[in-house]
């Protein structure tokens, strides 16, 4: 039996069963689908973390302070002066001279950056932005890689001075200055209002997208911030923060503090965290006081927590596949039922048993090659769907051809036994057959 003789009679009965054809091939669809639509969110996904953390090299490391007792403070300490033995809510934090002391103590680290982030208001005429308001210090730039479009990065010594200055994130500059300036530049040396107190513009970054900071717990691009110096953020924006006794105390409301240092080089970051916690320990009297972490751990764990739920959806797609397939099964056994007879003439005219075999194979192949295709069309529409839900997606061919892969492996495992099934009938009973 001629290739197209086959082929022929296999589009012959799924056109006569054309309605038992679609609805058997809905599992296939959704299963491919959901295939296509699991790998571009994963795309998406790791394409997301990934622009997260590229600022930050491998060198670099994030101290974080813990969160404990329900309200921010790592731990409470007594005050023996005085009126005797009594707990005070304080917590026994680094202070900005023991962070930036880290460089002359430690051997693996080269350079600390800080920040302290709170939010505010940012005027300027008539346009308000609400933003982060990032108080750092001049290393922070360095560390986290953060380029000017135009002006000029503050220093140190603006923070001794108490000058109150600001480098704007890009989008932030845009959205105050759009519709005032032609170029950017121009609104180098104007002022805008932090907290009610006039800021003198020095500088804006280039756009970064992604976090492109330190970790400090939120989701915001730098590109939306207000970068002034650190002990200006202390002193005017942040609140709630003093030094004294040898400690500092944290009001419940202040600013988030963060660190970040760099290490020597690759190699020199375990040794840099393990001396990083000594050192807290050292200080503090407990190094869990602080979350100490490199970037690529931490990058790592970000990516393999996606790949987790990637996964997790995958399974249910391979669930629906594997449904779909049970029914692409029970349709080729109903269909060898009904041609029972027709297979037994076949076979008496001289029809070879791979013959047979291949016959119902095509079929199989043909329904879930179908299914395949058309969950590949209705995979144009995920991103659409998934922007309503607030869910990034990221297309690849090789998503469509995994769902397609999948689709067509799923039909032929699944139809492989009602086709050597059918194979396997004798001419005379198939005859005899009522």
């Amino acid at each position: 039996m001629k290739l197209t003789e086959q082929l022929r009679s296999v589009f012959l009965s799924i056109m006569a069963n054309k309605f038992r054809v679609i609805l058997t091939s809905l599992g296939i669809i959704i299963g491919s689908f959901t295939i296509i639509m699991v790998v571009g969110i994963g795309r998406a996904g790791e394409a997301s973390v990934t622009a997260e953390y590229k600022r930050l090299s491998v060198e670099t490391i994030n101290i974080t302070e813990a969160q404990r007792n329900g309200g921010g403070q790592a731990f409470r300490i007594s005050d023996n002066g005085g009126g005797g033995s009594r707990q005070r809510s304080v917590t026994r934090l680094l202070t900005e001279s023991d962070v930036m002391e880290m460089p002359n103590e430690l051997d693996h680290v080269k350079a600390v950056g800080i920040s302290t982030t709170t939010s505010s208001p940012v005027v300027y005429g008539t346009t308000s932005q609400s933003s982060p308001v990032i108080g750092v210090n001049q290393d922070y730039f360095g560390i986290t890689n953060l380029y000017l479009e135009c002006g000029d990065y503050f220093t140190d010594d603006d923070g001794t001075a108490r000058n109150k200055v600001t480098v704007l994130g890009n989008d932030l500059a845009h959205t105050l200055f759009d519709g005032t300036y032609d170029d950017l530049s121009e609104a180098i040396g104007d002022t805008v209002k932090i907290k009610g107190l006039s800021f003198t513009v020095v500088g804006i970054l280039q756009r970064v997208g992604g976090s492109g900071g330190i970790s400090s717990g939120r989701d915001t691009s730098v590109d939306s911030d207000a970068l002034i110096p650190y002990d200006v953020a202390i002193k005017y924006t942040s609140g709630g923060v003093s030094g004294g006794g040898g400690f500092m105390v944290r009001n419940v409301g202040s600013g988030q503090t963060a660190y970040i240092a760099l290490a020597n080089d690759i190699k020199s970051v375990q040794p840099a965290i393990d001396e990083i916690n000594a050192y807290i320990a050292e200080i503090c009297g407990n190094a869990s006081v602080y979350n100490v972490s490199d970037v690529g751990s931490t990058l790592s764990s970000a990516l393999k927590t996606s790949n987790t739920m990637a996964m997790l959806l995958m399974a249910v797609a391979a669930i629906v596949l594997i449904v779909s397939g049970i029914g692409i099964m029970n349709v080729l056994m109903v269909a060898v039922s009904e041609r029972t007879r027709e297979i037994g003439i076949l076979k008496s005219l001289g029809a070879k048993r791979r013959t047979i075999l291949s016959m119902f194979l095509f079929e199989a192949f043909f329904i879930s090659i179908i299914g395949g295709a058309l969950g590949v069309c209705l995979s144009v529409t995920a991103p659409i769907v998934l922007k309503y839900f607030g869910i990034d997606y990221l297309a690849s061919s090789g998503g469509i051809l995994l769902g397609l892969g999948f689709s067509v492996v799923t039909g032929i495992f699944f139809g492989y036994y009602p086709a050597w099934k059918a194979s396997k009938l004798k001419p005379i009973d198939a005859l005899n057959k009522e």
